[in-house]
């Protein structure tokens, strides 16, 4: 019946058919693209960090294109404006004369999809107009808040090895979002396929949508039903605390990681068809959600063990804290 709840095996059946339809066009990244469509049902932003032509704009159009929902793509550029996301107001003509009156004129930030491309290259006036959109899912234009589309996905990238004319992402930017991936280079099987195949070109084109926006704010709200029991409560509080009292660590998780942890949690055992978490679905997310909301100590060992020093603290983390039974 139209407008029931979403029940949890229709909920996963979706979410299996939105990843195989992905998969076509990304090959050998299951994984990424699994914890990818867990954000989106989440209701998070997701950050790409990794090194140039490993599929991060061949992801975000893929999911794009899988679900019926527009897209955008975004070049960060040191000289990108505010208004040059968000759009202006522009004055109406009548006989080719102002008339007083200004129109709103949307810029590419009103999509559902949108992919936000080298976004560390951007000024922080510039990152703050993003922000905003992605705290609020709305922009500000001469004091009228004018909504965006729902649902709304933010998917950046950031190259971590390039320093040069980048502009780092505050700690409040970093924490909006749900999701910090790495794709990662193909296994020697997956790549060869791609040089056969080459799925960018020839797949990526023809994928069609496999679910409706509508579809996709159903399992957000199907994914807010599952159960997160006070034992899941107690075992996720214990790892964002020892991120905060851990020696190597300047500033641990926020409480809004710890909720983005949770939301993250529930979407997992969404997409394996429960409508209960488990402590694998907080365990096996962990990483991802946090590592990017902590600011490690330069006198810390850690530092200098490469660019997943944070991912390796984390993990090391998850190894103390014990698992509820």
């Amino acid at each position: 019946m139209e407008g029931a709840p979403l029940d949890p095996e229709r909920a996963a059946e979706m979410a299996r058919r939105l990843r195989a339809n992905v998969e076509r066009a990304l090959r050998g990244k299951p994984q990424v693209i699994r914890q990818t469509v867990e954000a989106w049902i989440a209701g998070g932003h997701i950050l790409l960090e990794d090194v140039p032509g490993v599929g991060k704009t061949t992801l975000a159009h893929a999911l794009a294109r899988s679900v019926d929902a527009s897209f955008r793509r975004i070049q960060f550029t040191s000289d990108l404006l505010p208004a040059d996301l968000i759009g202006s107001a522009v004055p109406e003509l009548q006989g080719g004369r102002p008339t007083g009156a200004f129109t709103f004129q949307p810029g590419p930030l009103f999509a559902q999809v949108v992919l936000a491309d080298e976004i560390n290259r951007a000024s922080p006036k510039t990152q703050s107009a993003l922000l905003e959109a992605m705290a609020e899912g709305s922009v500000s234009i001469d004091g009228v808040v004018h909504r965006l589309p729902a649902p709304f996905l933010v998917v950046a990238t950031q190259n971590p090895l390039e320093h040069h004319g980048t502009h780092p992402l505050p700690e409040s930017q970093l924490d909006r979002f749900l999701l910090r991936l790495r794709i990662g280079y193909p296994e020697p099987a997956d790549e060869a396929a791609v040089l056969r195949d080459d799925p960018a070109a020839t797949e990526l084109p023809r994928l069609a949508p496999v679910l409706t926006a509508d579809d996709l704010v159903a399992m957000r709200a199907a994914a807010e039903r599952v159960k997160f029991d006070d034992g899941l409560v107690g075992y996720l509080l214990e790892i964002v605390r020892a991120t905060r009292e851990h020696g190597g660590v300047r500033l641990g998780a926020s409480p809004r990681g710890a909720v983005a942890l949770r939301r993250a949690a529930q979407a997992r055992a969404l997409v394996d068809g429960r409508d209960f978490c488990i402590p694998e679905d907080v365990r096996d997310l962990a990483t991802g959600v946090l590592a990017h909301r902590i600011v490690l100590d330069p006198r810390s060992e850690t530092i200098g063990r490469g660019p997943e020093e944070s991912e390796w603290l984390i993990r090391e983390i998850l190894d103390g804290v014990a698992v509820p039974l």
